[in-house]
């Protein structure tokens, strides 16, 4: 019998399991559909030796002292700052945007005092802030948007910026100063052994046990436990009910080079050019030193895994349906981002991990149940 069953060994998962396991000393069976932990920010060696991360790029970044010191208990860090280069009108260009970008791109040499005048002037003003596109054109303008945003966008995403909610252009501001970082919060570091070597440590505990390459549902009638948290997507939890949340996805091409390094920087988006989005070199990422460096294409899709949750009215109309069926399904708690349908940074889900043990914690010990909902 197992206090808890946790479907999904990514973060959310494998936060609460270490917390039940290690705070309340309760017994925890952790499942996964994928042969191995970590979710999609699991990494491993390729076949020459680098450490590549599987599913893309994940660089942890947080304010959070909280979170940052939770993790610091399961790894060392190797303190990284993450850099962005963007293709545009043939050139590597900073990003997000910042004074450089934009000097660079049309050979000036603007203080950052005339960048913000500048960018007022070009600055559009759309009735009402509804979509991305306007989100962007209200803060750079057009000229800006389509060289850096507008493709990218189409290729990420399969839809127009005009058709995307404005949350989705709010992650990556402009900036009318130097600061080429892509992230500013106040701790940004790497996992110094690398993301699955952490989620090793914090699921070594005797009282969680392991079960990956299964679906649930073949456990949930077999093995007994008290009650179920629920990373994984929540349309299919409840068998696609009312039709699949959209997702987008993502496929990887790997590539080994015999040179040291590839590119000049972690990260080079290309929005205008290609069917890919990005090249990310991993080396930058790890440090590591090597001969040869490891790269990945990446190519936006419809197919695959679930990835970024898209958007939309009537996503979020789908979705609140889902939520509706979940909030009467008392004996299962729904984390993370595809069971909530939310796209969160790496440290917003262990802080929901974090949050949702605060509750079970002050709360009386599950009844016995031997099967899912």
């Amino acid at each position: 019998m197992f206090d808890y069953l946790i479907v999904g060994a990514g973060f959310a998962g494998s936060v609460l399991a270490e917390r039940l396991a290690t705070q309340l000393g309760m017994s925890v069976l952790v499942c996964d559909k994928r042969p191995h932990i970590g979710g999609n920010a699991y990494d491993h060696f390729d076949d020459v030796g680098i450490l590549v991360h599987k599913y893309g790029p994940h660089i942890f970044h947080t304010s959070s002292a909280r979170i940052a010191r939770y993790l610091s208990q399961f790894t060392r860090w190797r303190p990284y700052t993450h850099r962005v280069l963007a293709s545009a009108d043939g050139k590597l260009l900073p990003f997000p945007i910042n004074v450089d970008t934009i000097n660079r791109l049309y050979g000036l040499s603007m203080t950052a005092e005339e960048v913000v005048l500048y960018l007022a002037q070009v600055a559009e003003t759309p009735q009402r802030i509804a979509t991305s596109e306007d989100v962007v054109v209200s803060k750079i303008g057009r000229d800006l948007y389509e060289k850096f945003f507008k493709n990218y966008t189409r290729k990420q995403w399969g839809l127009d910026a005009s058709q995307l909610d404005a949350s989705v252009a709010a992650r990556v501001p402009a900036r009318a100063d130097f600061d080429d970082r892509y992230f500013t919060d106040k701790f940004q570091a790497m996992p110094l052994y690398g993301y699955t070597a952490m989620f090793e440590n914090i699921l070594d505990h005797p009282r969680i046990r392991l079960e990956l390459g299964v679906d649930f549902r073949e456990l949930v009638h077999d093995v007994p436990f008290r009650q179920m948290i629920f990373t994984g997507p929540i349309d299919e939890f409840f068998d696609y009910r009312y039709g699949e949340l959209p997702y987008r996805s993502l496929s990887f091409h790997f590539e080994t080079h015999n040179t040291p390094l590839f590119q000049p920087a972690a990260v080079v988006n290309y929005p205008n050019d290609h069917e890919y989005t990005r090249i990310t070199e991993f080396k930058y990422l790890t440090g590591q030193v090597h001969e040869k460096t490891s790269i990945v294409y990446e190519y936006p899709t419809d197919k695959g895994d679930a990835y970024y949750p898209i958007p939309r009215p009537e996503n979020a109309e789908l979705y609140r349906r889902y939520k509706e069926l979940a909030d009467a399904t008392p004996d299962v708690q729904f984390v993370g981002r595809l069971a909530t349908y939310h796209y969160y940074n790496m440290d917003q889900v262990i802080g929901q991990a974090l949050s949702t043990f605060d509750k079970i914690y002050g709360s009386k010990r599950p009844v016995v149940h031997t099967a899912a909902a």
